[in-house]
């Protein structure tokens, strides 16, 4: 199965999985119920997760039911436990929404939520996150997950999630992250899919990102609490929810 899953995320281009994933996912989600791990997104329990990567695979890595990878759920536990997503009235902007989380953000009423990107099929606005169609000061909350790694010039990025966010606002910007490295990894000149894996760990990346991304972010005026949520989670839920040691959250403000 994982050579499987392998083969699919480095060959079906991303909007046409999207597409796909809609129609699969309810009938995967039936033949792996089950009691041994759950998705706390949504709740529902399956006897094994789908492995995941587009290198090496990880094992009991994405849900079933929401798609949701390990990412997805240290946020969805951060927001319910620690913020107040999901009761206050709240201005969103989400750069390249999750299926995970999207249903589940627009039916919230308290949330005036809108979702962005250049190429995915299930946005609202077709957008560059270099070049935001949005005024300043815009959104209470901002989200871009797993993003920048894919874009040449991240300082432009940052500098407009900083723009459109309001004062006192709340962004967060997870990244793929070695924390062995100090300083991040990106050469240019590579260009070709192959090479890119080779030396990024993904056809469509463009660096590593080292120790020195919270500096990224605070160079394009953004305060970070660097936050090891994972910490706070008990070992029992780590396994339960496969969640990963060590992650760290950017939770961003202005």
């Amino acid at each position: 199965m994982k050579r499987i899953f392998k083969f699919i995320l480095n060959t079906i281009p991303r909007p046409i999985l999207i597409k796909v994933s809609y129609l699969v996912r309810p009938i995967i989600a039936i033949f792996l119920k089950g009691t041994t791990y759950t998705d706390p997104i949504d709740g529902k329990s399956f006897r094994k997760f789908l492995p995941y990567g587009y290198g090496v695979q990880r094992s009991n890595a994405l849900s079933p039911s929401t798609f949701s990878l390990e990412r997805h759920r240290l946020l969805w536990l951060y927001l319910k436990n620690e913020t107040n997503f999901f009761t206050a009235p709240k201005k969103v902007l989400h750069i390249a929404p999750e299926q995970c989380f999207l249903k589940l953000f627009k039916k919230q009423e308290n949330l005036d939520y809108t979702t962005a990107d250049l190429y995915s099929p299930i946005a609202d606005v077709k957008a560059d996150i270099c070049d935001l169609p949005f005024e300043e000061n815009s959104f209470d909350i901002v989200f871009s997950n797993h993003v920048l790694e894919h874009i040449e010039d991240d300082k432009k990025a940052m500098s407009e999630l900083f723009r459109v966010l309001k004062p006192n606002g709340l962004g967060i910007f997870q990244i793929p992250q070695d924390l062995s490295l100090e300083n991040t990894y990106e050469d240019f000149s590579i260009k070709s899919k192959e090479e890119r894996k080779k030396h990024f760990g993904q056809y469509d990346h463009v660096r590593i990102y080292g120790r020195d991304y919270f500096a990224r972010l605070r160079n394009a005026g953004f305060k970070v609490n660097e936050i090891d949520y994972s910490k706070t989670i008990s070992e029992e839920l780590m396994q339960r929810y496969c969640l990963v040691k060590g992650e760290i959250l950017p939770v961003c403000s202005k």
